[in-house]
């Protein structure tokens, strides 16, 4: 009989890995997950950004049916205003009902989004909004038809408000929570100039009559949307295909984000790179801790205006963009009087968190990315206004180049470039 030693056994025995065999393997995976890692999330972010293309292509359509309904755009901040003072009570979603008491009505602040809400597959939320209703029983309106005013009391605790629209955000956005309502990524274009953006040609003072609205608005609201005011396909004579109707807007971090955190000064009414004093030199996208800001401080109050934090409200940081600085430019709202930020108006570009430029709404429902190299003519001109002269006359083609000739709706600027 034949016997083997075990110490003596064949080549073909089997044997483990060695630890260097071991570490070189893992570090292989290890350079291809590297590899990979950046184009997973770079497939994963044009998913999200194909999204919100989408998100914004059905606002678009949205818009038109609603045109082709009422044959007029939604309002950008309509509602019913103070005791029984209706701002266009022909506006078919604007309701024809007086709550008898300041306090508790939109005030004028509602945006477009609440309009279109019917249009995109939002009719249980519409049906909340559009209807007074009766709380308690008694016979009496507890909760008025449109809501209340956003910025009031009463606005933080309406539940509609609150609600956030899946059709408004855009994946690439992180923000979420409190202290916004809902929030929204999309925002009406208003143009190249400020003076009157938000309110348009209603006039407030009725005994004074100043006639400072129906004056100074038209001419330095030269946007697809007017505030307060009912416009038409008809009026965009440049061409829907040649217009921004909306922009895309990141939502506010709480991080000093001077893209989404506006600097709060009167003097960007007249001076369209104010703002740009206040910018961190070591950071170049953060304002400094010492500028004032509109939504980045510890009150209540001022939480509530951090850039689209309030998808319901037609204010200009939370649901309007303006075309005279580039994209992703550091934003600034302004107010007279002692009131609250925004109540005026502001220089507030469109941003977002893609990489490079943002989606844009044209007339016609198409949506566009524009980058932020987008040809923006002389940064150093002052706004178009109603008094002005030269190239900030009221008529005159925008001072802001191609960027703000889209953003004109009558300028009668003519587009011969691709963008």
């Amino acid at each position: 009989m034949t016997h083997f030693n075990p110490r003596f056994a064949p080549q073909s025995a089997k044997r483990g890995f060695t630890l260097v065999e071991l570490l070189v393997v893992i570090a292989i995976i290890g350079v291809l997950v590297g590899l990979l890692l950046p184009a997973v999330q770079a497939a994963r972010e044009a998913a999200r950004r194909m999204s919100c293309s989408n998100n914004f292509k059905q606002i678009g359509l949205a818009l038109h049916n609603y045109h082709a309904a009422f044959n007029m755009l939604p309002q950008q901040m309509s509602g019913p205003h103070r005791a029984g003072v209706w701002l266009h009570s022909q506006d078919p979603a604007g309701g024809e009902w007086n709550s008898g008491n300041p306090a508790y009505n939109a005030m004028g602040t509602n945006s477009f989004l609440v309009g279109i809400l019917p249009f995109l597959e939002q009719q249980g939320l519409w049906e909340q909004i559009a209807n007074p209703r009766d709380n308690d029983g008694d016979g009496n309106i507890d909760v008025p038809a449109f809501g209340y005013a956003g910025d009031s009391d009463a606005g933080n605790n309406y539940d509609p408000w609150l609600t956030e629209v899946p059709g408004f955000r855009c994946p690439s956005d992180p923000g979420a929570g409190a202290p916004a309502h809902g929030r929204t990524n999309y925002g009406a274009s208003m143009g190249d100039g400020f003076d009157y953006m938000t309110q348009g040609t209603y006039e407030w003072d009725l005994s004074a009559r100043k006639g400072w609205p129906a004056e100074r608005s038209p001419a330095a609201t030269r946007g697809f949307f007017i505030g307060r005011t009912t416009t038409r396909f008809r009026d965009v004579l440049d061409g829907l295909s040649n217009t921004f109707a909306a922009g895309e807007l990141a939502t506010d971090l709480m991080d000093l984000d001077n893209r989404t955190n506006a600097a709060n000064y009167t003097e960007c009414e007249t001076d369209v790179n104010f703002q740009e004093a206040y910018v961190d030199p070591t950071r170049p996208q953060f304002y400094l801790d010492t500028t004032d800001l509109s939504g980045n401080t510890a009150t209540s109050w001022t939480l509530r205006y951090g850039r689209g934090f309030r998808w319901h409200s037609g204010y200009p940081a939370q649901s309007m963009v303006s075309t005279v600085n580039p994209p992703n430019s550091p934003i600034c709202v302004f107010q007279t009087g002692d009131w609250f930020p925004e109540r005026d108006g502001g220089n507030v570009s469109p941003s977002s968190r893609h990489q490079g430029g943002v989606h844009m709404l044209m007339g016609d429902g198409a949506v566009k990315f524009i980058t932020e190299s987008i040809e923006a003519g002389n940064q150093e001109a002052p706004p178009v206004i109603w008094n002005g002269s030269g190239i900030n006359r009221p008529g005159a083609q925008s001072p802001y180049g191609l960027w703000g000739a889209l953003g004109t709706r009558a300028a009668k600027e003519t587009i011969e470039e691709e963008f």
